[in-house]
């Protein structure tokens, strides 16, 4: 059993190539299912590194937090063998953190940094693999419309991604504007935490504006589709509507904030993300 940054080295050194001989499992931070629906605020501000999650309150996590960034991009990131200065890559993953939900503009990117798209490409396909980023990417389907081709960003622990952007309680986040991406990433990253293998994840968007936040493709064939709302009471616009004409998913739901489970029109369910959670964890038996 290979743990943590030391498998890449051990790899390496093996004189033996170990094709059909290993299986790659992703440990992910806590989960909404671990801790329980009554902690998801907790657990969304300070993220699922357990440290952060179980400290003793809000501001002994967020110094436990930026200890971690500090140490990973100055100790460990270099103990890889990337020479990338330490504030370099800080700078770039706080603009990602700025734009958190959106779709990847490499050529903004680049020019805000001062460094070309190439660079930007390296430092993002670095942070991806550190399992620190999410590139969501679009869906392309077989029908006669213009897709969007760029992948959304997302900072993949919301405790980290609130500690770039300086957000260390509950009124900053909700004073933040970043908050609506912050609260889709982190449903996000929740239910792709439980979701079984070999199920695709990607999101839908047409030059028309027809969108759809996440679509889940199962290894059975399913298709769930999934719009992420933040606010109690959801409204969905004529982009969602028409996003799901066009991807005809056989489930469809809205992930709110409220607790409760309830029909919104035909075939579309408002439900929580623990529930929600909890439907798409079964489905590893179902399927």
């Amino acid at each position: 059993m290979l743990l943590g940054s030391a498998s890449g080295e051990l790899i390496r050194q093996s004189s033996e190539s170990l094709a059909g001989r290993i299986a790659y499992l992703e440990l992910t931070g806590l989960n909404i299912l671990e801790v329980g629906e009554k902690e998801q605020d907790k657990l969304w501000i300070r993220g699922g590194f357990p440290d952060s999650f179980f400290s003793t309150n809000d501001g002994s996590s967020a110094i436990w937090r930026e200890n971690f960034i500090r140490t990973y991009l100055e100790r460990d990131v270099p103990q890889l063998g990337l020479r990338i200065p330490a504030e370099t890559l800080r700078r770039f993953w706080l603009m990602l953190a700025h734009h958190q939900g959106c779709l990847l503009n490499a050529a903004e990117l680049g020019r805000s940094l001062g460094i070309d798209s190439k660079t930007v490409a390296r430092y993002l396909d670095l942070l991806v693999d550190l399992l620190l980023v999410r590139r969501l990417q679009p869906l392309h389907v077989n029908i006669a419309k213009r897709l969007v081709k760029s992948a959304k960003i997302y900072v993949r622990d919301s405790g980290l991604l609130h500690n770039l952007l300086g957000v260390d309680d509950r009124d900053a986040l909700f004073g933040h504007p970043v908050v609506g991406g912050s609260w889709e990433g982190f449903v996000v990253e929740t239910l792709l935490s439980v979701a079984p293998e070999r199920c695709e994840a990607s999101f839908y968007r047409t030059a028309a504006g027809a969108e759809m936040d996440l679509v889940l493709d199962f290894a059975c064939g399913q298709r769930w589709a999934i719009e992420i709302k933040r606010g109690l009471a959801p409204k969905l616009s004529k982009g969602f509507h028409q996003a799901r004409a066009d991807l005809k998913p056989n489930k469809t739901f809205v992930v709110s904030s409220a607790a409760d489970r309830y029909p919104i029109g035909e075939a579309i369910e408002v439900i929580s993300l623990a529930e929600l959670g909890g439907l798409i964890n079964n489905s590893i038996n179902a399927t």
